[in-house]
């Protein structure tokens, strides 16, 4: 019997359900196109096999082991790495069993569906992840994982993928992607400019980061000039390797428009440590206008991930850092924060600003109102807590009537988890064909129009969006 229901996600009323299974089938097989997302580059440069089922699906995916830790199983026993980079229990298959006995923590979660998607469809599993069944699995996947169709460039191929994009700090060297780039291989892979680390003054280590940009650069970063100069030259070495853009994570959407001597006596205090948390703030917003400017010269497009209120734990935060679960979304604002921005290059057809939200609250008040005025705005799809069957079809009811669907950008799957891809994108195609049944059958969509944006949806957007 299969872990997944061949008609899950689809309306139960008959009619509905055929629609959107006649959809779905239309998009089903389609090339993935991932603008976005977490995986590591050197998987695809290295091309070397997991190392077993525990890391593959358990120690790296926050989406797991967050569920297990709001349970009471310590990040230890689960064998996530402290921040100091060494690690309580590193047996592989003790920390899979513990996974198996609290596999039924994740009913009805979207991880549930990842999950029993990734067992069933990339490793042929038919039965149910248990405590009882756990060694079974474990040894099936740990065999498979030693077979070279299960190395990550054949399941790129696998999973029908064709573009990915990583995540990369402004100051990595992008060796990975050069190394995937000069390998012969077939596959693309792209890098995407992520600068939090020396736009941030609020980050450990942000004026040794900066003097490291303009190392790199050879531009003079202790003056405001230089620094602007070295993000251009990191940006140009970007897009040398591929990139297509950029992407920032700032706790708000505030934005600034400074005076080059005010954006230059704060840039100074920034990099001296004495900003307070309100010109730490000023000096981030600031930044974006700067990215946004940047991006109208070099056609990078500009991804803003605003709301998380990161690292909420500090005992977590202290004994293993960043990402292990606890960010957490917040209330944000868009209308206000985003002005300043809006008014400098919000018109300017030539720019491409996709705005992201932990905040569902904003996308009908704020964001697609928006979206559906700004010529430089898309909105991004329903991220993180939200990438669900709910949340997609909430993003959808809120978003469709003032923006429309050609002011979205397509799906993201945003995943540090690399056999959820396909899953998540399933779930996605899925979501979206059920929403436009619905437009079917009462009458605000014709059948020719849903088919084509079922295929606008799942590729085409998201490809033209990014510029891909």
């Amino acid at each position: 019997m299969p872990l997944t229901d061949p008609d899950r996600l689809f309306p139960p009323e008959p009619r509905l359900r055929d629609l959107a299974r006649g959809l779905y089938e239309s998009v089903q097989d389609l090339p993935i196109i991932s603008p976005h997302g977490h995986t590591d580059p050197s998987w695809y440069a290295r091309n070397t096999r997991f190392p077993n089922p525990a890391e593959l699906f358990v120690v790296p995916d926050h989406y797991v082991f967050r569920m297990l830790v709001s349970q009471g199983i310590t990040l230890d026993e689960l064998g996530v790495p402290r921040a100091d980079g060494s690690r309580s229990d590193t047996d592989p298959r003790a920390i899979w069993h513990r996974f198996a006995q609290n596999f039924h923590l994740f009913r009805g979660t979207p991880s549930a569906m990842w999950l029993d998607h990734s067992f069933e469809h990339v490793f042929g599993l038919d039965t149910l992840l248990t405590a009882a069944t756990a060694e079974a699995y474990y040894d099936h996947i740990d065999a498979k994982l030693a077979e070279p169709e299960f190395l990550p460039r054949a399941l790129y191929e696998r999973f029908n993928i064709e573009v990915i994009a990583t995540t990369d700090g402004a100051l990595d060297d992008l060796a990975h992607h050069k190394a995937v780039a000069e390998s012969g291989w077939t596959g693309r892979v792209v890098p995407t400019y992520r600068p939090d680390a020396v736009v941030d003054p609020e980050q450990d280590g942000f004026t040794a980061n900066v003097t490291r940009l303009g190392e790199m650069t050879g531009e003079d970063t202790q003056t405001w000039a230089g620094y602007l100069a070295a993000h251009r030259a990191r940006r140009a070495h970007f897009i040398a390797h591929g990139a297509t853009a950029s992407d920032h994570g700032h706790p708000i959407a505030h934005t600034a428009d400074l005076n080059t001597q005010d954006a230059e006596r704060l840039f100074n205090k920034a990099l001296k440590g004495e900003a307070t948390p309100d010109e730490a703030d000023l000096f981030r917003g600031q930044m974006l206008t700067e990215m946004a400017r940047m991006s109208l010269d070099d056609g990078l497009v500009m991804q803003i991930h605003p709301g998380s209120r990161r690292n909420h734990s500090a005992p977590v935060f202290d004994a293993y850092g960043r990402d292990k679960g606890f960010d957490i979304p917040g209330r944000t604002d868009y209308v206000g924060a985003l002005k300043p921005m809006l008014d400098a290059v919000g018109m300017e057809p030539g720019l491409r600003v996709i705005l992201f939200t932990l905040d569902e609250t904003a996308y009908g008040r704020e964001l697609a109102p928006l979206a559906g005025a700004y010529p430089a705005l898309k909105l991004g799809p329903p991220w993180w807590f939200f990438d669900s069957y709910e949340g997609i079809k909430r993003f959808r009811e809120a978003t469709t009537e003032t923006c429309g669907f050609y002011n979205t950008v397509g799906f993201n799957d945003d995943t540090r988890a690399f056999c959820s891809i396909p899953a998540r994108h399933d779930v996605a195609r899925r979501s979206d064909c059920a929403y436009l049944a619905g437009l079917v059958a009462t009458g605000r969509l014709r059948q020719a129009e849903a088919e084509e944006l079922a295929h606008d949806l799942s590729y085409r957007l998201a490809k033209e969006a990014y510029r891909l």
